[in-house]
């Protein structure tokens, strides 16, 4: 039986790519469409996405953009993750939260699609906590910092886990959701 939905996922990150794939194994082909995209400087991630989803050509898509949002730091690095991952990384926001008991954070993920010229977005989330050190040799950006909350582990010692939890996965299970309703499974 051939699948009702053929979908692209914009993205140069091939982790971000892999992780799609398997969760939304069964309910669309996808396949990967290698390239980046300019992100404009917004405030919200939902911004960033809507913005995107207008400029990149063509239609069947989906992209998604993820932020690490940490309580001490008033959100940051938030929409600029990417950007301050590539700058400091794990070891600038140790240093920034040194000395910081509040080390509450949240990972939020918003996919966006634009299927036949209509543009839709799911958002997840999942909240935690930042290590006092990196942690952890799986999986990529923030992971050996990010301990989901009510775990002992961070996401890089433990992929298993960011499989079942992370905010890509929730994000993409509201799409996947989505797709089912729409396209008659």
């Amino acid at each position: 039986m051939s699948l009702p939905v053929e979908l692209a996922f914009v993205t140069s990150n091939e982790h971000k790519f892999s992780e799609a794939e398997e969760i939304l194994k069964g309910v669309a082909r996808l396949r990967w469409r290698q390239e980046s995209y300019r992100e404009v400087q917004a405030e919200t991630l939902e911004e960033v996405v809507r913005e995107a989803l207008t400029e990149i050509p063509g239609d069947n898509f989906f992209i998604e953009d993820a932020g690490l949002f940490i309580t001490a730091l008033n959100g940051f690095p938030g929409v600029y993750s990417s950007y301050v991952f590539k700058t400091i990384g794990n070891e600038g926001i140790l240093r920034l939260l040194s000395g910081e008991k509040n080390r509450k954070a949240s990972f939020l993920s918003v996919v966006g699609l634009k299927l036949k010229g209509e543009m839709k977005l799911f958002t997840g989330e999942v909240r935690g906590r930042i290590a006092p050190e990196a942690k952890g040799s799986e999986g990529f950006g923030y992971d050996p910092i990010f301990i989901p909350e009510g775990y002992d582990r961070t996401f890089a010692e433990n992929p298993q886990l960011k499989q079942r939890v992370s905010h890509r996965r929730r994000a993409l299970e509201k799409l996947s959701a989505y797709l089912k309703a729409t396209h008659h499974f």
